[in-house]
């Protein structure tokens, strides 16, 4: 009977262990999630610099002219 229970634990135990993915599948994965945050990042970084830009060349006229 313990020959029986030891049995079926470690059967049990690979089975669990098995159902997690490969480290190919999690290498794709972390690539997946890479692409992501930096498309992420880009877009925002863009979204930022379209902001700021305009409004430093809108000023900076303004300052130039009330300086003569």
């Amino acid at each position: 009977m313990k020959k029986l229970f030891s049995l079926l634990f470690v059967a049990g135990a690979l089975s669990i262990m098995s159902c997690g993915p490969s480290a190919e599948e999690a290498a794709k994965m972390e690539a997946e999630a890479k692409a992501k945050m930096d498309s992420l990042f880009n877009a925002a970084s863009t979204a930022v610099t379209t902001d700021v830009a305009p409004d430093t060349a809108a000023t900076a006229p303004d300052t130039a002219a009330a300086a003569h």
